[in-house]
């Protein structure tokens, strides 16, 4: 730990800590995050202004090994620059490492393609990942491949300025042209491995419109507000129209046979991190989930 008594004054912390310690003010911002930076022993904002003689401490962890290998994984390449990539992620990838999925991860594929420039802030499984999709779910993904990129596209995700659009097949003929799902999420307590609605869970709200119905089924287009875990999953489930699929929130059987929900990321609209242009992204419909609805459409006409 080191020990700064400060010699200048109305300047942001984060600035002065990063000048001092000769070290980036992504770094330093990320370290206030953590906590790893005190003055008089109290937690401030990065913003804090600096007065002449305050006692900072700064505590700088030592770096971990990540001890993950860039494997090569053929990856769809929305839209690339030097600060982030965005890709389509097929269904059946797992974003990051874990247990029971060591490697053959979107992280493993990320790593191949940017070598060494991904922003380490998301600490040692999962480099440069701002947010993340279910392993079944397809669609866009955003992964920053520096440190003040990650930094401000987390930001954006948090004051919910990034708008995402997801297109989900569920089963049963939803009666609302569009309503508003506004049910808190927390951990099953029944299983430690599913969500719940539960009354003491975190916000959860999630947006849907009609696209088609069929005779069995509902194609929806879902926006969320918040980004609980699984939350359309849960959500969908909750009021009786479970992701066709899914065979957590639901049997999963289904007449296609297809496994894991059909779930598609389909649009994103944020700010760049770093040059503040507005942006706009669509994947496709993988191509699965396009046979499905051929075949809806199919016996609609018969």
């Amino acid at each position: 730990m080191e020990k700064i008594v400060a010699d200048e004054e109305n300047v942001r912390l984060d600035a002065y800590v990063a000048k001092k310690c000769n070290i980036s003010r992504a770094m330093v911002q990320k370290l206030i995050q953590e906590g790893n930076i005190l003055v008089y022993g109290a937690a401030k904002k990065d913003s804090y202004k600096v007065q002449l003689g305050d006692e900072i401490e700064v505590n700088i962890p030592e770096a971990k090994e990540i001890g993950l290998k860039p494997e090569n994984i053929e990856l769809e390449i929305v839209y690339e620059d030097n600060d982030i990539i965005v890709v389509n992620k097929p269904k059946g990838l797992v974003v990051h490492p874990a247990n029971g999925n060591p490697d053959g991860t979107l992280v493993n594929a990320i790593m191949a393609i940017c070598k060494d420039s991904l922003s380490g802030i998301g600490g040692e499984i999962r480099p440069g990942i701002v947010h993340r999709l279910d392993k079944d779910t397809s669609g866009l993904i955003i992964v920053a491949k520096n440190d003040q990129a990650h930094i401000n596209m987390s930001k954006e995700i948090k004051d919910r300025q990034v708008k995402k659009i997801y297109i989900a097949l569920v089963r049963g003929r939803v009666a609302e042209n569009e309503a508003t799902i506004n049910m808190p999420i927390g951990r099953s307590t029944k299983d430690r491995k599913k969500m719940a609605v539960r009354k003491d869970g975190k916000e959860a709200i999630t947006h849907f419109k009609v696209i088609k119905r069929y005779h069995n089924y509902t194609l929806l287009e879902v926006k969320i507000d918040t980004g609980r875990t699984h939350q359309i999953r849960v959500h969908m489930a909750e009021i009786g129209h479970p992701v066709v699929g899914d065979m957590v929130y639901s049997s999963g059987k289904n007449e296609f046979g297809v496994e894991g929900q059909m779930l598609h990321a389909k649009s994103l609209d944020f700010k760049h991190p770093i040059t503040g242009k507005q942006m706009h992204l669509e994947a496709e419909l993988p191509q699965y989930f396009k046979d499905v609805l051929y075949k809806l459409e199919a016996e609609e006409k018969n």
